[in-house]
């Protein structure tokens, strides 16, 4: 059984730090793309950042050089670094996960197979 669980959210104020964790269970990890989502109230779920099997990664232009994604493949886990926060990076927080993402479609959440449940970022200005 699959298991993406998040963890490291909360309530800071605006220019603060904060890292999300996601541990991911029933999975080769090694072989999976893990990817971040988010969603604010009212809002489709949009791409944050995702990292391949191989370490290559990619975001959305609106957090380049503020968030970091990475993944530590003896623990099973994929951080989102994020640094610089706005109010509009306010949302829930997603982690999913896929073994056959089509690269041209990375930032699309329909190519991921597995979610987490979640974890609220709220940013307070």
């Amino acid at each position: 059984q699959v298991q993406l669980v998040e963890s490291g959210g909360g309530l800071v104020q605006a220019g603060d730090s904060l890292r999300l964790s996601c541990a991911a269970s029933g999975i080769t990890f090694n072989s999976y793309t893990m990817a971040w989502f988010r969603q604010a109230p009212g809002k489709e779920r949009e791409f944050v950042a995702s990292i391949r099997y191989n370490g290559y990664t990619y975001y959305r232009d609106s957090v380049k050089g503020r968030f970091t994604i990475s993944r530590d493949k003896a623990v099973n886990t994929v951080y989102l670094q994020m640094s610089s926060l706005k109010p509009e990076d306010t949302a829930v927080y997603s982690c999913a996960a896929s073994r056959t993402v089509i690269l041209s479609a990375i930032r699309n959440p329909n190519q991921y197979a597995h979610w987490g449940q979640g974890t609220q970022v709220t940013v307070s200005s």
